[in-house]
């Protein structure tokens, strides 16, 4: 089984949801940051040998006006439930309102994680007002996916995105399952260093092509973290395939590749 831990719903509903304001600078980096319907992802999930994966919402409502809402993840998860799996997210800057959708979205939705991307939300990870939000997802046993590194989308500020803030987030909540999505390049030092040393902490290579990865990233998940990485692809800004294909170019060990694409996601997503 083949794990995807970190795609987009790129479809017609959620792609008109992003600013125009927000798209150019995307636009200009992927040429494949077109709509894509839920058949065409289910389609290269198939093509790859994905069994299933994770889509995201997005909610920086009150920062750029930009959501992708709950509902939409979680309709396309009942379309597909043996598939999908899918993560909510909610805009801290709306206060309680924030942890009562939070809650709604997995008691009563079924969602089973929650995304946050500090560069949208102008938000530092450990930023207090974002802790209610923690003991939410602690509590209810779900991981938390933060965006860290670089984003492109225009206007946003890139410091939002340092992993550092994160090392405190793990500490303050041992048993909060946490994943560093896109390993927190250009700070991918930091990322190795919070997930070597805090248990509950894993990185994802997802918007990546392997064979652009750093590396000493490669060095560390191909040895002292296996147990730490994810596979992850950012479809449809890259196809499953290609991901799993460069992974394969990359000679990493036997042990690694089964962490890497099941036996790690398996553990964070609660499907052992």
């Amino acid at each position: 089984m083949i794990i995807d831990t970190h795609a987009q719903l790129n479809t017609r509903e959620a792609m008109q949801n992003i600013p125009e304001s927000l798209m150019s600078g995307y636009s200009e980096m992927f040429s494949e940051m077109n709509r894509v319907g839920l058949g065409a992802s289910l389609k290269d999930m198939d093509e790859s040998g994905v069994e299933k994966c994770v889509i995201v919402a997005i909610d920086a409502e009150t920062t750029f006006n930009y959501r992708v809402t709950n509902e939409l993840i979680a309709n396309a998860v009942g379309q597909f439930p043996d598939r999908l799996i899918g993560f909510a997210s909610v805009d801290p800057h709306k206060g309680q309102k924030a942890a009562d959708d939070l809650k709604g979205a997995i008691d009563t939705m079924g969602l089973r994680g929650l995304k946050i991307v500090p560069n949208l939300i102008e938000l530092y990870a450990n930023d207090k007002i974002l802790y209610p939000l923690y003991e939410i997802a602690q509590s209810r046993d779900v991981p938390v996916l933060f965006h860290t590194g670089t984003l492109f989308y225009t206007g946003v500020r890139l410091k939002y995105g340092q992993p550092m803030p994160i090392d405190d987030v793990a500490i303050d909540f041992p048993k909060l399952k946490i994943i560093m999505a896109h390993f927190g390049f250009p700070w991918f030092y930091e990322t190795i260093a919070i997930a070597q040393r805090n248990p509950n902490v894993y990185f994802n290579i997802a918007g990546w092509k392997p064979k652009y990865i750093p590396k000493e990233v490669v060095r560390y998940l191909d040895g002292p973290l296996r147990h730490k990485a994810l596979f992850g692809s950012d479809y449809p800004l890259l196809t499953r395939s290609e991901v799993i294909r460069e992974l394969h170019d990359l000679k990493l060990k036997d042990e690694t590749l089964e962490c890497l694409l099941t036996n790690n996601a398996k553990a964070v997503l609660g499907l052992v």
